[in-house]
């Protein structure tokens, strides 16, 4: 996993709705990147629905927020149509973003054990390094203390 201080690693990945972003271009504002395992699930979907209630805030403070997971557009295209979502969804389908920036992990549930997503959220700042790094997101509260975190840069 990328640490703080350091540049966040460069990607281009396909959005939601079609086209795709690259991060490197959105240099000059803050960027706050969500990692999270998948569209559709519970703590997944009140995430993002968090992000999108507060999508006019971040614009305000000047920030791009991207949620990213391994699901494809077209489930991305999906969740988005289902809840009204206003965070743009990028599709890391072949999973190097996640391997990047270091969310994909070893879980285990049940008793089993398993490789996936690692809900985490990175923040980047103006010049592209990583300024903040959640690890292990609870859902409840986090994008209020993100919001935050972004009105300080």
């Amino acid at each position: 996993m990328p640490e703080v201080n350091q540049p966040a690693p460069d990607f281009t990945l396909p959005r939601d709705g079609g086209g795709s972003v690259t991060l490197s271009e959105l240099r000059g504002a803050p960027v706050v990147l969500f990692f999270y395992p998948k569209d559709n699930t519970p703590g997944c979907t009140k995430e993002s629905v968090g992000f999108s209630a507060d999508m006019e805030a971040f614009t305000a403070a000047g920030a791009k927020v991207f949620g990213i997971s391994k699901d494809s557009v077209a489930s991305h295209d999906k969740f988005v149509a289902k809840h009204s979502l206003t965070t743009p969804l990028l599709s890391d389908a072949e999973g190097s973003v996640c391997e990047d920036y270091g969310v994909w992990k070893e879980k285990s549930m049940y008793g089993k054990t398993f490789m996936g997503i690692e809900r985490t959220t990175f923040l980047i700042d103006a010049d592209g390094r990583i300024s903040r790094i959640w690890p292990k997101v609870k859902v409840d509260g986090h994008v209020t203390e993100v919001l935050d975190a972004v009105k300080t840069l």
